[in-house]
């Protein structure tokens, strides 16, 4: 499980521009950096993926569109979660 902590925008502004995620494993406080076609087979394949909104914790998920991207999941309904993080 990971919590994603900024990410990295290419081309635009909306989820399908993320091009890299910056993140922090909770349990071991190890950070990396990942490339967004990573981070969707990382996911796909199991892998947990959360943004801190708050007092919230929102779901990473897949959006299933050609290529693939992230984007949070609440309450049964896509999220802009990912969008609020800091860039860099």
């Amino acid at each position: 499980m990971v919590f994603v902590t900024a990410r990295h925008m290419v081309g635009g502004t909306y989820h399908e521009h993320i091009a890299s995620v910056r993140w922090q494993d909770p349990g071991t406080a190890q950070t990396g950096e990942t490339q967004r076609a990573d981070m969707v087979t990382w996911i796909r394949g199991g892998g947990q993926a959360f943004v801190q909104s708050g007092s919230l914790t929102v779901a990473v998920g897949v959006v299933d569109a050609n290529p693939p991207y992230i984007r949070t999941f609440a309450d049964g309904v896509w999220t802009d979660n990912l969008l609020a993080l800091p860039t860099y």
